[in-house]
């Protein structure tokens, strides 16, 4: 296996292997009004609106939606979103529920 710290090699002999992923959230890639917590795992719904920030980042008269980020619209799932159970069921239910909750985000805009 390869470390994602210092890219240095490892082989070990194993008779079964788990695979555990979601340790660290990549989401560089997200604007900083995605408000995320200590430890980089992007906040949605209730825990979004407990952020210090969360007041000047949110445009809307309404409560973000479940699985809602700090910005209106952008939805998070899986292994990047805080609270989540970091399991790839989960992950896949919650990208399910992203999708119909987009739907309605649209429905009302």
């Amino acid at each position: 296996m390869r470390s994602l710290d210092d890219d240095s090699v490892v082989i070990e002999n194993a008779d079964a292997v788990f695979v555990f992923i979601g340790t660290r959230p990549h989401n560089d890639w997200l604007p900083a009004s995605v408000l995320r917590n200590a430890k980089g795992f992007v906040l949605t719904g209730h825990d979004a609106t407990l952020a210090e920030d969360f007041p000047r980042i949110w445009k809307e008269t309404r409560e973000p939606m479940p699985l809602e980020t700090s910005v209106a619209g952008v939805f998070a799932a899986g292994d990047l979103r805080a609270g989540a159970m970091n399991r790839v069921a989960s992950a896949v239910g919650e990208g399910a529920m992203a999708v119909r909750l987009a739907w309605d985000y649209l429905a009302r805009t």
